[in-house]
């Protein structure tokens, strides 16, 4: 077997299909989760919520340290984010320059403000005895958001 280093897994597409076969499957698409991802359950149900390791489909949670049953299952989150607001370089720059040919309304750019999320999300699930806990990376508000409504559904699951 030929090692390729693409996206094929280490298997050059070319020769999969030369020979008959298909090329292993691409591999999951990490951006939704901030590059990580919990490998999908050897199941027929669908992952219903993918919470950094942990896949929850309509009956079952799955973590590294084992699956249990989704009814009965308690769920707590941490909000470990971050919120900065600063004046972006370009704008520093742009003032700079453009104080010595108009002073005034060059100085307006620094009033111009970038705000970033950065930290993690903590979810930790517990079922009798056992527990998970994971970290979630964060790089907007709109992952917050997301993050958080995914947890809240699979939290009405759980009665």
């Amino acid at each position: 077997m030929n090692h390729y280093p693409g996206p094929y897994g280490g298997q050059d597409p070319a020769d999969a299909w030369n020979q008959g076969g298909v090329p292993d499957p691409m591999p999951p698409d990490k951006s939704a989760t901030g590059g990580y991802f919990a490998p999908l359950p050897a199941v027929s149900e669908t992952p219903i919520a993918v919470l950094g390791e942990i896949t929850v489909t309509q009956s079952t949670v799955y973590t590294p340290a084992g699956t249990f049953p989704l009814r009965g299952s308690m769920w707590t989150i941490t909000d470990l984010t971050t919120v900065r607001e600063s004046t972006p370089a370009w704008a520093i720059v742009v003032a700079l320059l453009g104080f010595f040919v108009i002073c005034a309304l060059s100085l307006l750019l620094l009033l111009v403000k970038e705000t970033r999320v950065e930290g993690t999300i903590q979810i930790t699930v517990v079922f009798g005895d056992r527990f998970f806990t994971t970290q979630v990376p964060v790089r907007s508000r709109s992952d917050v958001v997301r993050i958080h409504q995914q947890f809240h559904y699979v939290r009405s699951l759980t009665c």
